[in-house]
């Protein structure tokens, strides 16, 4: 409980953990560059509610133009960032760190090598946050979706050194992260880190170009028969540069990749349908769209395609998701349904 902790991001992410690493007695610094966010917080305290229950707790919050004039280094930073911020907010958290200290790597996307080229492979750990949905649409509230009771028993954080050995710290950094919820080690961190990037891929940019919920584009065969070409695409390519690729959705990679195969493509289909009782979630990018922010696509399907290309596999929908994407992005294609024959017309499907 000694330990110096600050959340680099207070996002919705950033803001679950700090809530939840606050009330279990963690001296934490959440540091974030909405002002109205962070005066709200340290004024009001932070409101976390949603499945796992509603609390709220006095936080200590730091506007980022402050942060360079905090007197001491952190034994932990949690990096929380938006993928396109990786390179300068890993410069900037590098001399808020401790000489002892480390980085835990919590976004989205592959940015470990990024980061660890920065503040020092030795200095870097990696934490994948699987299948967890939680929003901040106002300032110093963030809520997490979901069913109350039925959102135990998932590992959702899964912590791992970049060399796949398990260390003391990536223990201790699970330990402490299963007072939100599962959380485990892993020696496989790359496969974990590919499997959340193909599931993100399916679902982010999904719900931003259509503008709809999770269960709501759920609902169309048009639409799963995008996100299952998304996830063969990605695995075929994941694969092809030799990731053990964990489960996706709990189905194999190599599954995944068989996907154009008739009775794999109907047992596929069947997983992505609407879920009965489950709540129309908007995703992550579909939030940032609806704030009038910048996606993280090219980092998710994007980074698919410059992959794919090294590792001489086609992937014509993400191309086309990227493309959809970058005009949602820059306001020249208004997020819709339609989006959804755009795309499949742009792949030739």
């Amino acid at each position: 409980m000694s330990k110096r902790i600050a959340i680099f991001g207070a996002g919705a992410a950033g803001s679950y953990i700090g809530a939840f690493l606050t009330r279990e007695g963690h001296d934490i610094t959440l540091i974030d560059m909405w002002g109205e966010h962070v005066d709200a917080m340290n004024a009001n305290g932070l409101r976390a509610s949603g499945s796992q229950g509603d609390f709220t707790v006095p936080v200590n919050a730091v506007h980022l133009a402050d942060a360079w004039q905090l007197e001491h280094n952190f034994d932990i930073i949690f990096l929380a960032m938006k993928s396109y911020d990786t390179e300068w907010s890993s410069h900037f958290i590098k001399r808020l760190l401790a000489s002892n200290g480390v980085v835990v790597n919590s976004q989205n996307c592959m940015n470990d090598q990024l980061t660890a080229s920065i503040v020092g492979f030795e200095r870097q750990i990696g934490c994948i946050m699987s299948s967890i949905t939680v929003a901040l649409w106002e300032p110093a509230h963030v809520t997490r979706g979901g069913t109350p009771g039925r959102e135990r028993g998932h590992d959702v954080f899964r912590v791992g050194e970049l060399h796949g050995r398990i260390t003391p710290r990536v223990q201790e950094i699970a330990e402490m992260l299963s007072c939100i919820d599962g959380s485990r080690t892993t020696s496989n961190i790359w496969g974990e880190r590919w499997s959340k990037l193909t599931t993100n891929s399916i679902g982010n940019p999904v719900g931003a170009m259509t503008g709809q919920g999770s269960q709501s584009y759920a609902m169309n065969p048009r639409t799963r028969l995008i996100q299952i070409q998304i996830a063969k695409e990605s695995t075929q390519v994941g694969l092809a540069l030799n990731y053990d690729i964990e489960n996706i959705s709990g189905v194999s990679a190599q599954t995944w990749a068989n996907a154009d195969q008739g009775d794999v493509y109907e047992e596929l289909d069947a997983i992505l349908q609407p879920k009965p009782g489950a709540a129309d979630w908007k995703s992550s990018m579909a939030q940032d769209v609806a704030k009038g922010r910048r996606t993280e696509t090219a980092f998710m399907n994007g980074y698919i395609v410059a992959r794919g290309r090294e590792a001489g596999v086609h992937t014509p929908i993400n191309a086309a998701i990227v493309e959809v994407m970058q005009g949602i992005d820059s306001g020249e294609i208004t997020p819709d349904p339609s989006n959804v024959e755009r795309v499949l017309s742009m792949a030739g499907l």
